[in-house]
């Protein structure tokens, strides 16, 4: 990893063998990307993920236990921090997150009226993604009411991982309990935004997955998340008006 590069792109993975390797290879196609430091955060995978990540020359860090993907996500983030990385690009591993995304994210946070933190969104006029099931897009919907009733912002899609982030926006998540280590979505979006960083969207390319398993599969995960997401976006508002 080059001490000089502005740029660190992040990449938790967890149980991703079957996508990683040709993921890391699309990425080949991005401007930023060929210029950038790429770190896998392997979540203490069962499969060869963190093997096939390495053989394709990027660096890889292995938690000894599966944390969750907040956890992994605060690693990088702790990484780029401690190396003085000026910008963090994150992607999934499972190759939902186009690497022309990467381009689109950069460039809006380093051109003119740069934002904090950068959100790629699947619901902008010039976004293209796959069929999102009927109870996500529910769940989606209901946590843009919940960013716009607490932060009066309209963010099209306040769950999505495709981000890119500032120094000043990954150092504040690289320190304790200043992050959430298993869902960090919108309950993140309305922390930072009631601090007053400033969130902007830009619009993305997403395809659906190829193989493996998502975290919101299945019927009863995504009432779970909705439920757990609520909670601590409760808790996030919370903390704030405590500390105003």
């Amino acid at each position: 990893m080059s001490e000089n590069k502005e740029v660190l792109i992040i990449i938790p993975a967890y149980n991703e063998e079957e996508n990683i390797g040709r993921f890391l290879d699309s990425l080949k196609v991005s401007k930023v990307a060929q210029k950038a430091d790429i770190l896998v955060v392997n979540d203490a995978s069962r499969d060869r993920t963190a093997e096939i990540a390495s053989q394709k020359g990027v660096k890889v860090i292995t938690q000894v236990y599966n944390m969750g993907y907040g956890a992994a996500l605060q690693l990088g983030y702790k990484y780029a921090n401690e190396r003085s990385y000026q910008y963090v690009l994150q992607l999934d591993a499972d190759g939902q997150h186009d690497a022309a995304n990467l381009d689109l994210l950069y460039s809006k946070l380093t051109g003119e009226n740069a934002s904090d933190i950068v959100i790629g969104s699947r619901f902008l006029s010039d976004s293209v993604t796959y069929k999102i099931g009927g109870i996500r897009l529910l769940s989606i919907k209901f946590f843009r009411l919940i960013v716009w009733l607490t932060c009066h912002e309209r963010i099209t899609d306040p769950t999505s991982g495709l981000q890119g982030l500032n120094r000043k926006a990954f150092s504040y998540y690289a320190k304790f309990s200043q992050f959430d280590l298993k869902y960090p979505d919108v309950n993140m979006i309305v922390q930072m935004l009631l601090q007053g960083y400033k969130i902007s969207e830009c619009s993305a390319i997403m395809h659906q997955r190829i193989a493996g398993v998502s975290m919101h599969a299945g019927i009863w995960r995504p009432f779970k998340y909705m439920i757990l997401m609520s909670l601590s976006t409760l808790s996030a508002i919370l903390k704030y008006k405590k500390n105003m």
